[in-house]
């Protein structure tokens, strides 16, 4: 029977395929005493089997998606599997202990795990404890005679289904088979939401049920345009849906024509349309869109998607990529913003009652300067290539600006005196902090430009978590509130002849571009797949009018409602 669900819509686009499950399985057991040593040995020796036969897939599939130096986090996996040192101690617990195998294995890698996180002077030790989890719940998997979910082993069309998606389980989606995903928590800022428009896929977030509601196997129709999600769709709908899709491929069609078009409004006065990126392999979808620049690269997901902790080197190819790639065009790269819902298995932070709040972005960057050093050096040397702008996330003071850009200075001049060329670099902020936004008028002297990030700046200013679906109704981008200190920000940066760009989520979103057009925003950051159709917007719009509606939109309205009103009212889509 047919069933509809509604959540928040994520990312643009139709899709209709059959739902793939990605729940973590209960792998919770009873120790119990056993008779024959012999069958449970055999039992852990056909889990260890089956665990790298399947490991041996996934490292197929991700060589070939990925990469080999991606694959690479595998072979350790199977490494483990084949290690007398641990599995052998599973198979003499069961001799001598009699226990079942899964009480065995449990204990051994509790054991393991303690014994290399202890090893606080050793980095890359202390890293094997988290390969271990892995290998260990895979094993326990086979044990029980339960699933484990994986989406690297996807070979059809599907649909993700989710309780909520992390950064690095999005980035291993592939987009052949992964048509959309639907999950139960998360709001349209989150960064699996995020994740989803840059991969050009449909998604909706936030629809509280759907892991419960949805079978395995079940046709799904996800509607990313309004956030409808169809279980076991009518005949008569899956067709109107296909329609739909037809419709927007057709709208999406008109759009491709302007990637080449500069970017100006009625009158005549042009704006820089930037996308944001993760990693160097979104880079084909930015020339795709006819972005002018890349206003934000996302470089936590080279440490995210990685074992260890990326070498200068491997940093320095990623950025070199990236600027060689965009022939010339600008790109701001954002030092590594790690905390909040973003973590590495390999670099244990303290637990914190309240994480976006905490130790996170510049935080660790200036606590943990060995990092942060090499990351500086890796985009020095990768200055050469293209025009670099850095940026530095989650300031909020001067004396935090003043120290990240001291250490910047540092790295360079020991480049230089090593005879490396450095090109000309803009160093910036993002503004996500009330405080900094605030202070812009003090920040903006010492700056060369803002970057105003609204996911966060919105988050704090409304004292509500963006990642929470039932305080999503305070995720106001249009409240004049929120407003005004974004034109505090531009006017700040203006009145210091530097410029000032957003590379939050409201920067594509389509009634506060009008609004931002007003304001005076000089570069607009955004999905790449939200370029085109902000390009065609922008073609409507008259600058002049744009700040009388601006005006008014800060000064009448009084609520981000008062608004959406003014601008759909004021404006032709």
């Amino acid at each position: 029977m047919t069933k509809t669900l509604k959540g928040i819509a994520a990312s643009d686009g139709i899709a209709i395929a059959k739902a793939y499950l990605l729940v973590q399985p209960d792998l919770s057991f009873s120790k119990s005493v056993i008779d024959d040593v012999t069958k449970e040995t055999d039992r852990l020796q056909s889990a260890i089997d089956k665990s790298h036969d399947e490991l041996q897939q996934i490292r197929d599939s991700a060589a070939k998606s990925l990469g080999e130096e991606e694959a690479q986090v595998f072979d350790a996996h199977m490494m483990i599997l084949a290690d007398p040192e641990f599995t052998g101690a599973v198979k003499t617990k069961i001799a001598d202990e009699k226990v079942n195998a899964e009480a065995a294995l449990d204990e051994v890698s509790t054991t393991f795990i303690g014994m290399f996180e202890a090893m606080t002077d050793n980095p890359y030790m202390q890293e094997r404890a988290a390969d271990i989890r892995d290998v260990t719940k895979r094993m326990m998997a086979h044990l029980l005679g339960v699933e484990l979910p994986n989406p690297a082993l996807i070979h059809e069309e599907v649909i993700i289904v989710a309780h909520d998606l992390t950064p690095s389980d999005t980035a291993q989606l592939n987009k052949k088979y992964v048509k959309a995903f639907v999950t139960d928590i998360g709001g349209r800022t989150a960064h699996s939401a995020i994740m989803a428009r840059t991969l050009e896929i449909p998604a909706i977030v936030g629809a509280e049920s759907v892991t419960t509601d949805i079978t395995a196997g079940q046709e799904v129709i996800v509607d990313g345009n309004n956030g409808d999600i169809v279980i076991e769709p009518s005949a008569e709908e899956v067709t109107e849906y296909q329609e739909a899709a037809k419709a927007y491929a057709t709208q999406k069609a008109e759009w491709q024509k302007l990637k080449n078009s500069a970017t100006e409004t009625a009158n005549g006065v042009h704006f820089e349309l930037a996308a944001n990126i993760g990693t160097p392999k979104d880079l084909q979808g930015v020339l795709d869109n006819g972005a002018e620049a890349v206003g934000l690269y996302r470089t936590e997901f080279l440490y995210m998607d990685s074992a260890e902790l990326p070498s200068e080197d491997d940093q320095f190819e990623a950025y070199k990529a990236v600027l060689e790639g965009m022939n010339g065009k600008p790109v701001v790269v954002r030092t590594m913003d790690i905390g909040g819902d973003k973590h590495l298995p390999y670099l244990p932070l303290p637990e914190e009652m309240n994480p976006f709040l905490g130790y996170r972005a510049i935080r660790i960057s200036l606590d943990r300067q060995d990092i942060f050093r090499t990351q500086l050096r890796a985009l020095l040397r990768a200055s050469a290539f293209g025009r670099l702008r850095i940026m530095f996330p989650m300031i909020a003071t001067l004396q935090e600006f003043r120290q990240a850009k001291g250490v910047l200075e540092e790295e360079k001049a020991k480049l230089v005196a090593d005879g490396v060329k450095v090109g000309d670099i803009e160093v910036g902020i993002m503004i996500e902090i009330p405080a900094a936004a605030v202070l812009a008028d003090q920040f903006a002297k010492e700056v060369d430009f803002f970057s105003i990030g609204t996911n966060d700046l919105i988050q704090y200013t409304m004292a509500a978590d963006r990642g929470n679906e039932h305080v999503s109704y305070l995720y106001q981008p249009y409240n004049p509130s929120i407003l005004r200190l974004v034109k505090h920000v531009i006017d700040s940066a203006h009145a210091e002849g530097k410029w000032a760009g957003m590379c939050g989520e409201a920067a594509g979103d389509p009634i506060m571009v009008p609004m931002l057009v007003g304001l005076g925003l000089d570069e607009f950051s955004m999905s790449a797949t939200s370029i085109l159709k902000v390009r065609s917007l922008m073609k409507n719009l008259n600058t002049e009018d744009m700040k009388q509606l601006a005006e008014k939109a800060i000064n009448v309205s009084l609520t981000n409602d008062d608004n959406i009103k003014l601008v759909k009212e004021n404006v032709k889509y």
